[in-house]
């Protein structure tokens, strides 16, 4: 199912030279090496350096899996197996290459559709493991051999100027780099959930493999943990766009906050500190917990820390390869939600307004520790696994007047995530931090024991929705009543200026009331699409669609109104996350711009405009058009709405659409014909050009690559307007074909 060549199976015989060390690792920085007689050279021989430890480091922690049946099984529920993610990373690099239009082919385009999503609990990620047929661990370790030649020859050739920018092919690579690098910790923590039976451990590993997983030896009784006073303070927060390393897009923008004084624990909270609240009965006294908190408790019936395991009147720890008594000195490893719940009851205890700490408390804290990653001599903390292969004590690594500000396990904060000003999604990854701005996902600051590449700069942004375990746990804080710092409110505004554009050109009449004109008297756009295709669609025939390219969603909701189903995909999260949002009921509120720095907010919701009955025929996926997975199939209608001169491989996503399609269905296809060299490479424009001296239609080139599996049945015009500014729009008029399938 996976053809790959079986060269490939000797892939890393050339990369041996990159084998050690493996630690410690330098972030590769963005800037010329000063001091390098031909600077672009050396910088390429860092990223090849950079790129290859990264990978054979990947590969030395899915090697301390015994057996290859448990790359299937599911040992986190809220998480794919483990094959998808020995798979993912290796196929991020192929797909983002892909869309930046920076290699010719793809390797095995069913696998790079697999494994190209499902890492988080997001509405648009199919973790339903019945829809998978995996493919063998020997066919992932050929296909991530194959990818590993692939991107050592690019860049060994691609163009390179420094210092690397965001539109550098140079940084496509240290995105897959940093990728894979956060994976090695998921899927650490994952191993941390198999039977330990299913893991290589002790006298199975090599002296090198010890080394490099060892569990921390040390343990004992943790000294009382003390508050620390920390004066009152501004704290400058956000990554410089010129800063020297790699940063994420949340890294990057302006904030600042100003701090009142607190106090702050010396050390991390124990496993100690926490068994207090256990025993007096933590987890079985609601009031301790936020309401959320009651819910994930209610639901998995937790009675202890994840990776305690009861053993008679006491405890033990799972570690990644052993499980060891209780280390009482050691960091409570939890998640947010019961973070949250000891600062409660810490707080009725000791009479104290006790809190999980701001992103801008951990920042005043961080700056306390000299230095960064790149230009440590050593880590100051068990961090960048220079240290051990797991947590250890709580005072081993003094910073200052505290421990561990950065290192052996992330520190929980209590701000949900949000972008700072001046906020830019990097246009091939769309879906790594857009998803996150929900209120959902609370901030993890400081790195753990595994956290390597840009995981252990201070200027790391990561988040997960608060019910979710990594090697996490936290700091406490004491301030005083009133001057707790504000966090992210319930109502979200929506601010990605094309995401806004977009919701107001699908829902306008949603957006003021229903005394609202529509722009320039054109009606709904997405509407009038599913009104004009609704005729030729047989009542028998209304069971199964797909919106390929829905956008925020409304021609999905229209088309609810009369499938059983539909499949709503798009390429873009920021598109994806308005319609699920939609869908769960939430209001949607944004600003559309009236003229200069004026704006109006508006506001979304379902209910307003009559689709909430049906919305949750709908389901949300993020999917490519021109690669889809396989389980989108079996439909009666595809709908692909001003897609097709924005895809960057046009020809194949008409080669491929029927396989999609029952026989006797449709394929719509709504286009103003706008071809763009940014979107599409001109010789893949499948009209609007000349062909032999003569001009080619976009229409007679859709007729063309049609011509084998459908007939053109309909056309008609279908007029839109994009609002913006009060009085500046844009009328357009798409060409809207309907294609039945042939029965064959």
């Amino acid at each position: 199912m996976h053809p790959l060549s079986t060269a490939a199976e000797s892939a890393t015989a050339p990369f041996a030279e990159f084998a050690q060390p493996l630690v410690p690792t330098r972030t590769t920085l963005l800037t010329a090496d000063p001091t390098a007689a031909d600077p672009v050279t050396a910088k390429r021989a860092e990223l090849r350096h950079y790129f290859h430890q990264t990978s054979e480091l990947y590969d030395r922690l899915f090697a301390l899996i015994r057996d290859d049946a448990s790359y299937y099984e599911r040992h986190e529920p809220l998480r794919h197996p483990l094959i998808f993610y020995f798979a993912h990373p290796a196929v991020f690099y192929v797909n983002k290459l892909t869309a930046g239009r920076l290699i010719p082919a793809r390797i095995d385009p069913v696998l790079e559709a697999m494994m190209a999503v499902g890492v988080d609990e997001m509405s648009w990620d199919d973790l339903n493991t019945a829809h998978y047929d995996w493919p063998s661990v020997t066919t992932v370790r050929r296909y991530r051999a194959a990818v590993r030649q692939l991107v050592d020859g690019f860049i060994q050739s691609m163009p390179l100027e420094l210092p690397i920018g965001w539109n550098s092919p140079a940084w496509v690579i240290l995105m897959g780099i940093e990728h894979e690098r956060i994976h090695l910790e998921t899927s650490s923590v994952i191993m941390r959930q198999m039977p330990l039976d299913d893991l290589r451990r002790g006298a199975e590993l090599s002296a090198e493999e010890r080394r490099l997983w060892g569990t921390c030896p040390d343990r004992g009784r943790p000294p009382a943990n003390d508050w620390v006073a920390v004066g009152p303070r501004t704290i400058h927060l956000g990554k410089r766009g010129d800063d020297h390393t790699y940063g994420w897009d949340n890294e990057y923008g302006v904030e600042e906050a100003t701090l009142p004084g607190f106090r702050a624990g010396r050390r991390l909270v124990s496993n100690a500190e926490y068994l207090e609240f256990v025993a007096d009965g933590g987890y079985r006294e609601e009031r301790w917990w936020t309401e959320e908190g009651r819910g994930w408790l209610h639901y998995t019936r937790a009675e202890h820390p994840r990776f305690w395991l009861r053993q008679g009147a006491g405890y033990r720890q799972r570690n990644l390869l052993d499980e060891t008594e209780l280390p009482l000195d050691w960091p409570v490893e939890v998640n947010c939600l019961e973070a949250q719940a000891y600062c409660a009851w810490l707080a009725d205890r000791t009479g104290e307004n006790v809190l999980l700490p701001t992103e801008a408390h951990w920042q005043a804290l961080r700056e306390l520790v000299p230095g960064d990653q790149p230009t440590w001599p050593r880590a100051p903390g068990n961090i960048n696994l220079e240290h051990f292969a797991s947590s250890c004590p709580v005072d081993a690594f003094p910073q200052g007047e505290f421990c561990d500000i950065v290192g052996n396990v992330w520190q929980w904060t209590r701000t949900p995530i949000m972008p700072f000003k001046g906020f830019e999604v990097h246009p091939l990854y769309d879906d790594f931090s857009v998803p996150t701005f929900d209120g959902r996902h609370n901030l993890m600051k400081g790195g753990s024991w595994i956290s390597t590449g840009n995981e252990a700069l201070a200027s790391a942004r990561y988040a997960f929705r608060r019910h979710f375990f990594q090697h996490a746990g936290f700091r406490t804080i004491i301030e005083e009543p009133g001057n707790e710092a504000a966090t992210a409110g319930a109502r979200l505004y929506e601010t990605d200026q094309l995401v806004t554009q977009y919701l107001d050109f699908h829902y306008w009449d949603a957006a003021s009331g229903s005394g609202m004109a529509a722009p320039l008297g054109v009606p709904n756009f997405p509407r009038a699409c599913v009104e004009a295709t609704m005729p030729w669609v047989p009542a028998d025939r209304r069971r199964r669609c797909l919106d390929v390219g829905c956008a925020v969603g409304r021609s999905a909701f229209e088309f609810a109104r009369h499938f059983e189903h539909v499949d709503a995909i798009d390429f873009s999260a920021r598109f994806i996350q308005s319609g699920v949002r939609l869908q769960q009921g939430d209001e949607v509120l944004y600003e559309i711009p009236v003229e200069g720095e004026l704006t109006v907010s508006r506001g979304v919701a379902l209910d307003r405009i009559g689709l909430a009955a049906d919305g949750a025929k709908v389901l949300f996926m993020q999917g490519d058009a021109c690669n889809l997975k396989a389980i989108f199939t079996d439909y009666d209608l595809v709908f692909a709405g001003n897609l097709i001169d924005r895809l960057y491989d046009p020809g194949l996503f008409l080669a491929e659409i029927h396989r999609r399609i029952l026989p006797g269905g449709l394929l719509v296809i709504t286009s103003p014909y706008t071809w763009l060299e940014e979107y599409t490479p001109p010789a893949k424009w499948i009209g609007g050009r000349r062909e032999h001296g003569e001009p080619l239609s976009t229409r007679a080139g859709l007729a063309r690559a049609l011509a084998d599996t459908f007939a053109l049945v309909h056309v008609q015009d279908v007029p839109f307007v994009i609002r913006e500014t009060a009085r500046k729009h844009q009328h357009t008029i798409a060409e809207m074909t309907v294609w039945r399938r042939g029965d064959g």
